[in-house]
């Protein structure tokens, strides 16, 4: 494996890894009828993005200048909307509604709605060793999510799941259909722009529940739950996307998402809330086996080339 290619699959490790404990403090974090004291969903979401963009924007000062082209601009404006606006927004508003086992396992389907859409946008094989590998990745993520349910919390809701499943296409879209865009700046300059974009809409559409929240008077462990989500699972993870995207293909990225479950079960267990049987840790090989059968499998620009290869020495 090249360089490259390693610092794609670090970067990836470490947004899911990040991302693999989102739901259950994102979930103390959200205002709902078991937690009256928490933060309104389109309060955090309008939070969440302009403390986003906020970061980006100074991390951009310390770094080379890009110019970014009047199109592409328009285009990291669409990428927001589908991959920060939508996929963000509606994922804590259904997580507010609904249980965090039910937007785990509702998240299971980014990689396979990655691997169609990257068949139809980017014209990907989709090879028997690639399909394999997200059926193996999603077996054994639904089966930890499934085992680890009586550790969490809520309850289901048609709604919160709609909302969520919207989030998943949203985010899948966003990873086949705007790559080109996305690989042809450095990540701090893409996604400076893209929270830039994202936190706008944010403050105009959702200025009066972020200005009826009373920040002084949330608990402790809600401020520090929405400081997690807004430097943890939105800053660096969304630093760390754009480097898999640049290095990966948008079905190998949409495989870690496998990952996050795997993360849920062990911090679970290490914090004595769930025990690691042989039944889970079955299905966390399978993840793992998974992910590894979508690196493996062979892109289209491959299979040119040994199709090109083999026309030349014939």
């Amino acid at each position: 494996m090249d360089y490259a290619k390693l610092k794609g699959h670090a970067a990836l490790w470490v947004a899911n890894i990040i991302w693999g404990v989102n739901a259950p403090v994102c979930k103390g974090v959200l205002q709902s009828s078991a937690n009256p004291e928490g933060i309104n969903p389109f309060a955090l979401s309008a939070c969440r993005m302009a403390g986003a963009a906020l970061l980006f924007w100074a991390a951009s000062l310390v770094m080379p200048r890009e110019r970014v082209s009047k199109r592409d601009l328009g285009l990291l404006l669409l990428a927001s909307v589908f991959g920060i606006q939508f996929n963000q927004l509606l994922y804590l508003w259904g997580l507010s509604l609904t249980s965090p086992i039910d937007a785990s396992i509702i998240s299971t389907l980014v990689p396979i709605l990655t691997l169609v859409l990257a068949t139809l946008f980017l014209r990907e094989p989709m090879s028997v060793l690639k399909v394999g590998g997200v059926a193996l990745g999603c077996l054994g993520a639904v089966v930890l999510v499934v085992l680890s349910q009586t550790t969490a919390g809520g309850q289901s809701s048609l709604v919160g799941n709609a909302l969520c499943i919207i989030s998943a296409i949203s985010f899948a879209f966003y990873l086949t259909a705007f790559r080109s865009v996305i690989v042809r700046y450095h990540p701090v300059t893409v996604m400076k722009w893209m929270f830039l974009f994202a936190a706008v809409v944010a403050l105009v559409i959702y200025h009066k529940p972020l200005m009826a929240t009373d920040f002084l008077a949330l608990p402790s462990r809600v401020v520090t739950g929405a400081v997690y989500v807004i430097v943890g699972s939105t800053f660096l993870c969304y630093l760390c996307v754009p480097i898999g995207q640049q290095h990966l293909r948008p079905t190998v990225v949409s495989m870690y998402n496998y990952v996050q479950p795997v993360v849920a079960v062990l911090v679970s267990v290490a914090l004595g809330m769930d025990r690691f049987t042989p039944l889970k840790a079955a299905a966390a090989v399978c993840v793992f086996v998974g992910v590894w059968m979508v690196t493996k499998s062979k892109s289209r620009a491959r299979l040119e080339a040994e199709h090109d290869l083999k026309r030349n020495a014939s």
